[in-house]
Protein backbone atom coordinates (compact mmCIF):
# COMPACT_ATOMS: atom_id res chain seq x y z
CA UNK A 1 0.00 0.00 0.00
CA UNK A 2 1.50 3.47 -1.08
CA UNK A 3 -0.12 6.57 0.29
CA UNK A 4 0.98 10.13 -0.60
CA UNK A 5 0.75 13.05 1.69
CA UNK A 6 0.49 16.84 0.78
CA UNK A 7 1.62 19.11 3.32
CA UNK A 8 4.13 16.74 5.03
CA UNK A 9 6.40 19.27 6.38
CA UNK A 10 4.16 21.30 8.30
CA UNK A 11 2.54 20.65 12.01
CA UNK A 12 -0.62 18.75 10.86
CA UNK A 13 1.30 16.67 7.79
CA UNK A 14 4.35 16.40 9.76
CA UNK A 15 2.36 14.47 12.82
CA UNK A 16 0.36 13.04 10.08
CA UNK A 17 3.64 11.34 8.36
CA UNK A 18 4.43 10.11 11.80
CA UNK A 19 1.36 8.60 12.51
CA UNK A 20 1.25 6.89 8.99
CA UNK A 21 4.82 5.05 9.17
CA UNK A 22 3.26 3.25 12.40
CA UNK A 23 0.17 1.38 11.08
CA UNK A 24 0.94 1.86 6.93
CA UNK A 25 3.20 0.55 4.08
CA UNK A 26 4.71 2.86 2.10
CA UNK A 27 4.72 7.21 2.46
CA UNK A 28 5.25 9.46 -0.34
CA UNK A 29 5.92 13.40 0.59
CA UNK A 30 4.97 15.91 -2.08
CA UNK A 31 7.49 18.63 -0.76
CA UNK A 32 7.88 21.99 -2.89
CA UNK A 33 11.45 22.79 -3.32
CA UNK A 34 11.85 25.78 -1.32
CA UNK A 35 10.48 24.00 1.96
CA UNK A 36 11.54 23.74 5.28
CA UNK A 37 11.98 20.02 5.63
CA UNK A 38 12.96 19.79 8.90
CA UNK A 39 10.06 18.38 10.47
CA UNK A 40 10.36 15.14 8.77
CA UNK A 41 14.12 15.06 7.73
CA UNK A 42 15.17 11.63 8.80
CA UNK A 43 12.23 9.57 7.94
CA UNK A 44 11.47 6.58 6.26
CA UNK A 45 9.47 7.79 3.59
CA UNK A 46 10.06 9.20 -0.21
CA UNK A 47 10.24 12.47 -0.77
CA UNK A 48 9.15 13.99 -4.31
CA UNK A 49 9.22 17.20 -5.97
CA UNK A 50 6.56 19.08 -6.69
CA UNK A 51 3.39 21.99 -6.69
CA UNK A 52 0.23 21.89 -6.58
CA UNK A 53 -0.34 24.23 -9.31
CA UNK A 54 0.86 22.23 -11.29
CA UNK A 55 -1.60 19.95 -12.42
CA UNK A 56 -0.02 17.66 -14.77
CA UNK A 57 3.10 17.02 -12.72
CA UNK A 58 0.91 15.74 -9.92
CA UNK A 59 -0.63 12.96 -12.38
CA UNK A 60 3.10 11.01 -12.15
CA UNK A 61 3.24 12.37 -8.32
CA UNK A 62 0.22 9.93 -7.73
CA UNK A 63 1.22 6.83 -9.79
CA UNK A 64 0.93 3.66 -7.76
CA UNK A 65 -0.67 5.33 -4.61
CA UNK A 66 -3.35 3.98 -3.09
CA UNK A 67 -4.83 6.36 -0.57
CA UNK A 68 -4.11 10.75 -0.66
CA UNK A 69 -4.01 12.82 2.15
CA UNK A 70 -4.45 16.22 0.84
CA UNK A 71 -3.37 18.34 4.22
CA UNK A 72 -1.50 21.26 2.60
CA UNK A 73 -2.47 24.83 2.49
CA UNK A 74 -0.95 28.44 2.15
CA UNK A 75 -2.20 29.00 6.01
CA UNK A 76 -2.21 32.88 6.78
CA UNK A 77 -4.53 35.34 8.00
CA UNK A 78 -2.51 37.81 5.82
CA UNK A 79 -0.21 38.05 2.47
CA UNK A 80 1.15 40.32 0.64
CA UNK A 81 -0.21 38.63 -2.42
CA UNK A 82 -3.71 37.55 -1.60
CA UNK A 83 -3.87 35.84 -4.99
CA UNK A 84 -1.29 33.08 -4.01
CA UNK A 85 -4.05 32.09 -1.29
CA UNK A 86 -6.46 30.77 -3.37
CA UNK A 87 -3.67 29.92 -6.09
CA UNK A 88 -2.45 26.91 -3.58
CA UNK A 89 -5.95 26.38 -1.60
CA UNK A 90 -8.58 26.45 -4.29
CA UNK A 91 -6.92 25.97 -7.64
CA UNK A 92 -4.02 23.40 -6.09
CA UNK A 93 -7.03 21.26 -4.41
CA UNK A 94 -8.82 20.94 -7.76
CA UNK A 95 -5.76 20.12 -9.08
CA UNK A 96 -4.52 17.03 -6.67
CA UNK A 97 -8.13 16.10 -6.57
CA UNK A 98 -8.73 15.47 -10.35
CA UNK A 99 -5.36 13.80 -10.53
CA UNK A 100 -6.51 11.62 -8.03
CA UNK A 101 -9.91 10.90 -9.40
CA UNK A 102 -7.82 9.93 -13.08
CA UNK A 103 -5.46 7.97 -11.14
CA UNK A 104 -8.30 6.02 -9.32
CA UNK A 105 -7.25 5.93 -5.66
CA UNK A 106 -9.04 4.02 -2.87
CA UNK A 107 -9.62 6.32 -0.81
CA UNK A 108 -8.74 10.71 -0.63
CA UNK A 109 -9.10 12.31 2.87
CA UNK A 110 -8.98 16.35 2.58
CA UNK A 111 -8.61 18.18 5.55
CA UNK A 112 -10.31 21.24 5.55
CA UNK A 113 -11.23 24.05 9.08
CA UNK A 114 -13.49 24.44 11.01
CA UNK A 115 -13.64 27.91 9.77
CA UNK A 116 -15.61 26.53 6.97
CA UNK A 117 -18.49 25.97 9.63
CA UNK A 118 -20.99 27.98 11.10
CA UNK A 119 -20.98 29.17 14.51
CA UNK A 120 -25.01 29.20 15.60
CA UNK A 121 -26.18 32.42 16.65
CA UNK A 122 -27.61 31.09 19.87
CA UNK A 123 -24.76 30.50 21.69
CA UNK A 124 -24.65 26.13 20.57
CA UNK A 125 -21.72 24.78 19.37
CA UNK A 126 -21.20 24.31 15.52
CA UNK A 127 -21.57 20.78 14.14
CA UNK A 128 -20.89 19.59 10.60
CA UNK A 129 -24.47 20.08 9.73
CA UNK A 130 -23.90 24.36 10.10
CA UNK A 131 -23.97 26.46 7.65
CA UNK A 132 -21.27 29.07 7.19
CA UNK A 133 -22.60 32.70 7.00
CA UNK A 134 -21.26 34.23 4.05
CA UNK A 135 -20.88 37.70 6.23
CA UNK A 136 -17.96 35.12 8.61
CA UNK A 137 -15.27 35.03 5.69
CA UNK A 138 -13.21 37.45 7.50
CA UNK A 139 -9.99 36.59 5.87
CA UNK A 140 -8.83 35.15 2.34
CA UNK A 141 -7.60 31.79 4.03
CA UNK A 142 -10.98 31.12 5.58
CA UNK A 143 -12.74 32.24 1.91
CA UNK A 144 -10.19 30.26 0.10
CA UNK A 145 -10.72 27.53 2.04
CA UNK A 146 -14.52 27.21 1.73
CA UNK A 147 -14.11 27.51 -1.75
CA UNK A 148 -11.93 24.90 -2.18
CA UNK A 149 -14.49 22.66 0.26
CA UNK A 150 -16.90 23.28 -2.52
CA UNK A 151 -14.89 22.68 -5.13
CA UNK A 152 -13.72 18.98 -3.38
CA UNK A 153 -16.97 18.13 -3.05
CA UNK A 154 -18.10 18.38 -6.70
CA UNK A 155 -15.35 15.90 -7.51
CA UNK A 156 -16.67 13.68 -5.30
CA UNK A 157 -19.77 13.71 -6.79
CA UNK A 158 -17.91 12.93 -10.17
CA UNK A 159 -16.40 9.57 -8.40
CA UNK A 160 -14.00 10.40 -5.92
CA UNK A 161 -14.01 8.46 -2.50
CA UNK A 162 -13.59 11.64 -0.74
CA UNK A 163 -13.89 12.33 3.18
CA UNK A 164 -13.42 15.65 4.23
CA UNK A 165 -11.90 16.43 8.02
CA UNK A 166 -12.52 19.70 9.76
CA UNK A 167 -9.75 20.17 12.26
CA UNK A 168 -10.49 22.74 14.95
CA UNK A 169 -6.98 24.17 17.00
CA UNK A 170 -4.43 21.93 17.15
CA UNK A 171 -1.86 22.22 19.47
CA UNK A 172 0.95 20.45 20.02
CA UNK A 173 5.10 19.49 18.68
CA UNK A 174 6.49 20.62 15.34
CA UNK A 175 4.57 23.57 14.78
CA UNK A 176 7.16 24.70 13.07
CA UNK A 177 5.52 28.38 11.36
CA UNK A 178 4.15 28.74 13.94
CA UNK A 179 0.66 28.93 13.26
CA UNK A 180 -1.58 31.51 14.71
CA UNK A 181 -2.40 29.10 17.72
CA UNK A 182 1.45 28.50 18.11
CA UNK A 183 1.71 32.00 17.86
CA UNK A 184 -0.12 32.69 20.71
CA UNK A 185 1.68 29.98 22.91
CA UNK A 186 5.24 31.44 21.50
CA UNK A 187 4.01 34.84 22.24
CA UNK A 188 2.90 34.03 26.18
CA UNK A 189 6.38 32.72 26.88
CA UNK A 190 8.35 35.70 25.46
CA UNK A 191 5.94 37.53 27.50
CA UNK A 192 4.70 39.77 25.20
CA UNK A 193 0.84 39.44 26.17
CA UNK A 194 0.17 42.55 28.12
CA UNK A 195 -3.95 41.83 27.50
CA UNK A 196 -5.94 39.14 26.09
CA UNK A 197 -9.48 39.14 23.84
CA UNK A 198 -12.51 37.51 25.48
CA UNK A 199 -13.26 34.43 22.94
CA UNK A 200 -12.64 31.06 23.22
CA UNK A 201 -11.01 28.36 20.98
CA UNK A 202 -12.16 24.60 20.34
CA UNK A 203 -8.33 22.77 21.23
CA UNK A 204 -7.38 18.99 20.39
CA UNK A 205 -3.69 17.42 20.43
CA UNK A 206 -2.14 17.85 16.83
CA UNK A 207 -1.37 13.99 17.42
CA UNK A 208 -5.40 13.18 17.78
CA UNK A 209 -5.80 15.19 14.45
CA UNK A 210 -3.51 13.05 12.79
CA UNK A 211 -5.20 9.93 13.66
CA UNK A 212 -8.48 11.23 12.73
CA UNK A 213 -7.32 11.40 9.46
CA UNK A 214 -6.02 7.98 9.13
CA UNK A 215 -9.35 6.84 11.04
CA UNK A 216 -11.50 9.10 8.40
CA UNK A 217 -9.58 7.03 5.50
CA UNK A 218 -10.48 3.89 7.40
CA UNK A 219 -14.27 4.71 8.93
CA UNK A 220 -15.74 7.74 7.45
CA UNK A 221 -18.24 7.79 4.88
CA UNK A 222 -17.66 9.24 1.51
CA UNK A 223 -18.63 13.17 0.86
CA UNK A 224 -18.87 13.46 4.41
CA UNK A 225 -17.13 15.92 6.88
CA UNK A 226 -15.91 15.43 10.42
CA UNK A 227 -15.09 18.17 12.71
CA UNK A 228 -11.45 16.81 14.82
CA UNK A 229 -12.09 18.56 17.71
CA UNK A 230 -11.86 17.99 21.34
CA UNK A 231 -11.90 20.78 24.31
CA UNK A 232 -14.32 24.35 23.97
CA UNK A 233 -11.90 26.70 26.08
CA UNK A 234 -11.79 30.46 26.64
CA UNK A 235 -8.90 32.43 25.72
CA UNK A 236 -8.72 33.11 30.03
CA UNK A 237 -8.79 29.56 30.41
CA UNK A 238 -6.33 28.64 27.81
CA UNK A 239 -4.13 31.42 29.08
CA UNK A 240 -4.42 30.13 33.11
CA UNK A 241 -3.40 26.66 32.08
CA UNK A 242 -0.22 28.11 30.32
CA UNK A 243 0.06 29.96 33.64
CA UNK A 244 -0.25 26.59 35.95
CA UNK A 245 2.46 25.24 33.06
CA UNK A 246 4.61 27.57 33.05
CA UNK A 247 4.80 29.70 36.14
CA UNK A 248 4.88 33.03 33.88
CA UNK A 249 1.65 34.99 34.82
CA UNK A 250 -1.16 35.33 32.45
CA UNK A 251 -2.62 38.81 31.50
CA UNK A 252 -5.07 40.04 33.63
CA UNK A 253 -6.52 42.90 31.56
CA UNK A 254 -8.77 41.86 29.26
CA UNK A 255 -8.82 44.11 26.10
CA UNK A 256 -12.26 45.55 24.63
CA UNK A 257 -12.83 44.37 21.25
CA UNK A 258 -13.61 47.42 19.95
CA UNK A 259 -10.06 48.50 20.67
CA UNK A 260 -7.97 45.44 19.86
CA UNK A 261 -10.62 46.10 16.27
CA UNK A 262 -8.57 49.05 16.23
CA UNK A 263 -5.34 48.29 16.82
CA UNK A 264 -5.55 45.27 14.08
CA UNK A 265 -6.42 47.96 11.41
CA UNK A 266 -3.71 50.14 12.19
CA UNK A 267 -1.48 47.62 12.21
CA UNK A 268 -2.71 45.69 8.87
CA UNK A 269 -2.40 49.83 7.00
CA UNK A 270 1.10 49.13 8.43
CA UNK A 271 1.89 46.08 7.16
CA UNK A 272 -0.05 46.70 3.57
CA UNK A 273 1.08 50.29 3.22
CA UNK A 274 4.97 50.62 4.69
CA UNK A 275 6.48 47.33 6.13
CA UNK A 276 5.12 44.77 3.73
CA UNK A 277 5.46 42.22 6.64
CA UNK A 278 3.12 40.41 8.74
CA UNK A 279 0.92 42.28 11.05
CA UNK A 280 1.76 41.89 15.07
CA UNK A 281 -2.30 41.56 15.51
CA UNK A 282 -3.84 40.04 12.25
CA UNK A 283 -6.93 41.89 11.48
CA UNK A 284 -8.56 38.31 10.66
CA UNK A 285 -7.71 36.87 13.40
CA UNK A 286 -9.49 39.55 15.69
CA UNK A 287 -12.51 39.40 13.85
CA UNK A 288 -12.92 35.73 14.01
CA UNK A 289 -12.81 35.99 17.86
CA UNK A 290 -15.55 38.39 18.21
CA UNK A 291 -17.33 35.47 18.46
CA UNK A 292 -16.32 31.69 20.28
CA UNK A 293 -15.84 29.68 18.30
CA UNK A 294 -16.95 26.48 20.29
CA UNK A 295 -17.48 23.41 18.29
CA UNK A 296 -19.07 19.52 18.83
CA UNK A 297 -16.70 16.78 17.62
CA UNK A 298 -19.08 14.29 18.93
CA UNK A 299 -19.76 12.71 15.08
CA UNK A 300 -16.00 12.13 14.86
CA UNK A 301 -16.00 10.47 18.31
CA UNK A 302 -19.16 8.07 17.75
CA UNK A 303 -18.59 7.59 14.27
CA UNK A 304 -14.50 7.14 13.94
CA UNK A 305 -13.12 6.97 17.33
CA UNK A 306 -11.43 10.24 17.65
CA UNK A 307 -8.87 10.09 20.76
CA UNK A 308 -9.31 12.97 23.23
CA UNK A 309 -6.70 13.35 24.77
CA UNK A 310 -5.65 15.70 27.46
CA UNK A 311 -5.25 19.41 26.31
CA UNK A 312 -3.19 20.14 29.28
CA UNK A 313 -0.60 17.79 28.37
CA UNK A 314 -0.60 18.69 24.61
CA UNK A 315 0.06 22.31 25.86
CA UNK A 316 2.83 21.26 28.56
CA UNK A 317 4.22 19.48 25.60
CA UNK A 318 3.81 22.53 22.62
CA UNK A 319 5.47 24.04 25.77
CA UNK A 320 8.66 22.38 25.62
CA UNK A 321 9.25 21.77 22.17
CA UNK A 322 8.94 25.97 21.89
CA UNK A 323 12.10 26.06 24.46
CA UNK A 324 13.97 23.44 22.90
CA UNK A 325 13.85 24.08 19.85
CA UNK A 326 14.56 28.32 20.34
CA UNK A 327 11.38 30.03 19.92
CA UNK A 328 11.38 31.65 23.50
CA UNK A 329 14.18 34.07 23.79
Amino acid sequence: MKTLVTGATGFVGSNLVRRLLKDEGEIKALVRKDSNTKNIDGLDIEIVDGDLRDRESLMSVLKGCDTLYHVAAHYSFWDRDSRKIYDINVEGTKNILYAALKRGLEKVVYTSTVGCIGIPQNGDCGTEKTELNPSDFHNHYKRSKYLAEVEALKICKKGLPLVIVNPSTPIGPMDIKPTPTGKIIVDFLNKKMPAYINTGLNLIDVRDVARGHILAAQRGKIGERYILGNENISMKGILNLLEEITGIKAPKIRMPYLLALTAAHINQFISDKITKRPPFIPLAGVRMAKRFMYFDASRAVRELSLPQSSIKKALEESVKWYYEHGYVK
